[in-house]
């Protein structure tokens, strides 16, 4: 069973221990170590940031000039660090909601739907929200900012993936030692984002 995973009881034991809400933040600081994502001063959006342990461990990377934002459409579970600001809401329903005025060094995406228990439904709603964390990041990121975004083996997502690489200098599909073994969970990591003016540059000269 999921719940007598020992490496599932393991993070979670050990993210009660350090203080945070959920075993959650072991993927992130695995990428994190592996691909070098924050740094100080950084500006970062967090999509799907409840129940709030990307927050804090982001917000520790980042220091006290640094600053995250978090949406999610469920509460949070922390005392919110003074360098991060939480807007309640669904990502589906974003529109001109004014953090999206700004621009991002990395924009991370823990998203989770609601699950049925009918793996194909549930893999098509996953995608459903990665497509629009990737829509959301195209709009936020600076140049050569980053994107971390959980995904689930399914239908479409290749050419979704394929996507996704041709706006980055590099792409990785990894899956942190957090998650479950037998999980369709993995991570997109991609970093050093081109802007949709060379993504058209590149793709002209494909045609050509």
């Amino acid at each position: 069973m999921y719940r007598k995973d020992k490496k599932h009881e393991y993070y979670t034991i050990k993210a009660r221990k350090e203080g945070y809400p959920a075993r959650s933040v072991y993927k992130l600081k695995d990428i994190d170590e592996k691909f070098h994502f924050f740094k100080k001063e950084d500006v970062v959006l967090d999509l799907g940031a409840s129940p709030g342990s990307w927050i804090l461990y982001i917000s520790e990377k980042i220091g006290d000039k640094g600053r995250v934002f978090g949406v999610d459409i469920q509460d949070i579970k922390i005392n919110l660090p003074q360098n991060a600001v939480f807007v309640k809401k669904s990502i589906l329903e974003i529109e001109n909601d004014g953090f999206l005025n700004k621009k991002y060094n990395s924009v991370v995406a823990d998203l989770s739907p609601n699950t049925t228990g009918i793996k194909s439904i549930d893999a098509g709603v996953s995608l459903e929200l990665s497509e629009k964390a990737f829509e959301i990041a195209k709009k936020v990121l600076a140049k050569n900012g980053s994107f971390v975004c959980k995904i689930f083996q399914g239908e479409g997502m290749d050419d979704f993936l394929k996507e996704i690489s041709s706006h980055f200098k590099i792409f990785k599909r990894y899956k942190p030692k957090a998650v479950i073994k037998n999980s369709k969970e993995f991570y997109i990591v991609a970093k050093g984002f081109l802007g949709q003016e060379q993504k058209r540059e590149k793709r002209d000269k494909e045609e050509k």
